[in-house]
């Protein structure tokens, strides 16, 4: 299958859903991971330019741990818009993919980014199956499955299915791991020592699935996009 996942940043896709992906290309999936923003606002060391090329490294050898494809809209941070530009956009990245499924932000995600990001994906997957909508690549044959994967730290998500990501924790850990510019930035900024709030998490969803560690989603339940059968690992 192929599978699309759209995060925020470039280490939004690792924390949340990083496990599944891994688990999705260790089946034989093609994986494409997208970010909206190119992170320039995540240091308090490092000018907006400077922090975005670390970023862009870090997010390209996170997806390469996994043998994901990697591509970065290119906005700014706290600047993700939803007009037509940046849908057509995203709307090309789609249909390059040609996606079974979408992994995307839930709808009430802690901060607009996160909200913004997620809407945009989902706008651009019905739009990228509309043929008199020209971009580079002919369009998608089908509406694809959404599913919303986590918020941080599980704020208000009450997750529907699960995915075991116990043999795949440790990609999961060195994808995060890719991204040490983050490592630094959230512990100054929220006081947050991200690999290890996303251990925590992987474990609190693996008790809740009685696994050891695990990923949650909830699908979206809209028409068009609900299905009769699993796609998640």
């Amino acid at each position: 299958m192929n599978v699309l996942a759209v995060g925020a940043h470039p280490d939004d896709l690792e924390i949340l859903c990083g496990g599944a992906l891994a688990k999705c290309a260790a089946r034989g999936d093609a994986v494409t991971m997208v970010c909206a923003a190119n992170g320039d606002c995540g240091s308090a060391v490092h000018g907006r330019e400077e922090i975005a090329a670390i970023r862009r490294q870090e997010a390209e050898a996170a997806a390469a741990v996994i043998g994901a494809r990697y591509y970065c809209l290119g906005y700014s941070d706290l600047e993700i818009p939803l007009d037509m530009e940046a849908r057509t956009k995203l709307v090309e990245v789609v249909r390059r993919c040609q996606p079974d499924f979408l992994i995307i932000h839930a709808p009430n995600d802690y901060m607009l980014d996160h909200r913004n990001a997620g809407e945009l994906a989902e706008v651009a997957s019905f739009d990228a199956t509309i043929p008199n909508l020209k971009t580079a690549s002919p369009a998608c044959n089908r509406v694809p499955p959404l599913y919303y994967m986590d918020t941080v730290a599980g704020v208000g998500f009450e997750p529907v299915e699960y995915v075991d990501i116990t043999d795949h924790f440790e990609t999961k850990a060195r994808m995060l791991a890719c991204h040490q510019s983050q490592v630094a930035w959230l512990k100054h900024h929220d006081a947050v020592q991200v690999d290890e709030m996303m251990e925590i998490m992987a474990r609190f969803r693996g008790v809740q699935a009685g696994v050891r560690f695990a990923e949650g989603f909830r699908p979206a339940q809209m028409w068009g996009r609900v299905i009769a059968h699993r796609l998640l690992p």
